[in-house]
């Protein structure tokens, strides 16, 4: 199946356990067929008797009943049936006021007429509107007189009925109605002709017009759209647009308020693209950019037991699980504004789904201080790669751009659900950013870290099929690691002579950028600066232990070959680095707990 066809599937399965046309709190409706969501500005409440009793101001997204040609309206004048702008109904405009008592009045003279359709069409006959509109303080006229809020939706509301939905949009039975009122029109309207609808492979009525607005980013832009004739969208291939395309109204109507639906309720925004991931049979599925497991502070994950917690959520989500249930994940982009375009589609089945997901947190995750185990959500990869800090306050924090987080969020979306390698542009942009830790200030400093080394054990995996260790390891044959390792023991040495309130910045960290290209230079000078300032500061004890884990490193780095002593190094220094530092900390604050006790 494609999008289209899930989309039908989705929407089936919605009408039958009743969630078409139902109000949920927090959440849009799903519109059903032959009716739109839109926002309404005024409520006008009316008696049994069609008396005026109250009008009232709103602002809330609504079901309305509409045609093909009114759902698509712009410049030209097209009156929805029932809900509609005070331009329509108050009179103030005769063209569209005439318009809009002969689409109600035909609805209401049918077979598939109401009470409530009467009601109002007696009260709009009145065009006393206006009058009480200006009475609720609800009209705003310019200085010339003219009204400015025409463009306003009013819906309505029939007190004194015996009906549980006085509020006309939220009437499911008077929904169903109208689809039975517009399906009979279009059927007996000879004009209309059946074709074989290229989404369902059912004979149906052709649709003229696609909905607008499925994407409430991209407002004007349709995913359906043959009216350039000009631009040679179609021609120089067909004649007419029929040609390269004919879908049913009734299918066109299910696919578009499905995916609107979807979109209102559950998108990911990746800067100016929508991102999309859902069910079509209801299921409860993970988010394609959010790890598995949130980080919590007071549930620290041990590397030992991370696999078995993993495994232990997504159990949860396997056991309602069939093998015929599928995940659909699919972005949609705007080119221009009147194209929708779809920039990803995936269909995977929903264990598969759920597999990729384990794979992806079980080789793209690190070990911090503050939470433990846990991945880094690609937002958050992305921030760290490409963000920006505006100052230096403690609480900035990194941003992206929406035209750099669009293209590239895209990029990680389909590592993750494909199983693709990490893009090393990616992993160079981070390892660049972290090599300059002193341009950040200390909350970004310690998420850029941790995301790099997360994608220095994603990289090494994908490309060298190595598996990287996230404890400590001080015996690594890794020149690049015992340098990393050496760098985080220069700055605790400097921060240790400290006062509380000090936050100078380090001298290794102020040379860290030249330490990752001439580490034993750089390792000289920062030592020499340390043995002539800061050691004489240090208790003996301290000076006894930092001498010993220098020794120590030293050691091991002396071991490789002398040309390679000085040479520039690898990403790996970042994970020594980190670990080496998270050890030292760590121990400090166990050495602090067992004094406070």
């Amino acid at each position: 199946m494609g999008l289209l066809q899930q989309a039908i599937k989705t929407y089936d399965l919605m009408e039958k356990i009743g969630l078409v046309g139902k109000y949920e709190e927090g959440k849009e409706p799903l519109a059903p067929i032959g009716h739109i969501l839109t926002k309404a500005k005024i409520q006008i409440t009316l008696n049994k008797k069609c008396e005026f009793i109250l009008a009232e101001k709103i602002d809330k997204k609504i079901i309305i009943p509409v045609t093909e040609e009114s759902s698509g309206r712009t410049s030209s004048a097209v009156a929805h049936p029932l809900c509609d702008s005070i331009g329509y109904i108050s009179g103030i405009d005769e063209k569209k006021y005439d318009l809009y008592i002969n689409t109600l009045k035909e609805w209401s003279d049918s077979s598939y007429g109401d009470e409530k359709l009467k009601i109002i069409l007696e009260y709009v006959k009145t065009k006393k509107i206006i009058n009480n509109l200006e009475e609720c303080g609800l009209i705003k006229r310019n200085n010339d007189g003219k009204v400015e809020n025409e463009k306003d939706i009013i819906c309505w509301k029939i007190i004194g009925l015996d009906d549980k939905f006085p509020e006309l949009y939220k009437d499911v039975g008077l929904m169903n109605k109208y689809i039975l009122y517009y399906t009979n029109k279009k059927y007996n309207d000879p004009s209309l002709l059946k074709e074989t609808c290229f989404v369902s492979g059912n004979e149906e009525i052709k649709a003229i017009q696609h909905l607008k607005g499925v994407v409430s980013l991209n407002g004007n832009a349709k995913l359906i759209s043959s009216n350039d004739s000009t631009n040679f969208t179609y021609r120089g291939r067909f004649l007419v647009p029929e040609e390269a395309v004919s879908i049913g109204y009734f299918s066109s109507q299910k696919v578009h308020n499905v995916i609107k639906w979807l979109v209102s309720n559950q998108k990911v925004t990746m800067g100016k693209r929508v991102l999309i991931c859902w069910n079509p049979n209801g299921n409860e599925i993970p988010s394609t950019q959010s790890p598995l497991l949130k980080r919590d502070s007071e549930k620290r994950i041990s590397p030992s037991n991370y696999k078995k917690e993993i495994q232990s959520l997504l159990y949860g989500y396997k056991k309602n699980m069939s093998d015929l249930d599928n995940v659909i994940i699919t972005s949609f982009d705007a080119a221009t504004t009147g194209r929708l375009s779809i920039s990803y589609y995936n269909e995977l089945k929903e264990s598969d789904f759920l597999e990729r997901l384990e794979y992806w947190d079980l080789t793209c995750c690190w070990c911090s201080r503050e939470y433990g185990v846990y991945s880094p959500g690609l937002r958050e990869i992305l921030d760290c790669a490409y963000g920006y800090q505006r100052g230096n306050e403690d609480i900035s924090k990194l941003e992206t751009s929406p035209e750099v987080m669009s293209q590239n969020m895209q990029r990680l979306i389909s590592c993750r659900l494909d199983k693709k390698k990490i893009p090393i542009d990616i992993l160079r942009q981070l390892v660049n950013n972290a090599n300059n830790l002193q341009v950040y200030n200390n909350m970004n400093r310690r998420i850029i870290l941790f995301t790099t080394c997360s994608i220095i054990k994603k990289y090494k995996i994908d490309y060298e099929k190595e598996e990287i260790e996230m404890a400590l390891d001080t015996e690594k044959k890794d020149r690049s690691y015992q340098y990393g390792r050496l760098l985080a023991v220069l700055e605790k040495i400097e921060k240790d002579t400290y006062d509380k309130w000090e936050n100078r910045e380090t001298n290794a960290i102020r040379m860290q950028s030249v330490f990752v290209k001439r580490p034993a230079y750089t390792t000289r000078i920062v030592l020499e600066q340390l043995k002539n300032s800061y050691y004489p500061k240090l208790k003996f004890g301290a000076r006894v232990y930092y001498e010993t884990v220098i020794g120590q490193i030293m050691g091991i780095i002396s071991e490789f070959d002398d040309y390679e002593y000085n040479k520039p190094l690898t990403e790996t220094y970042l994970l020594g680095y980190y670990l080496q530092q998270n050890n030292m900390y760590s121990k400090k604050e166990e050495e602090e707990e067992k004094v406070n006790e």
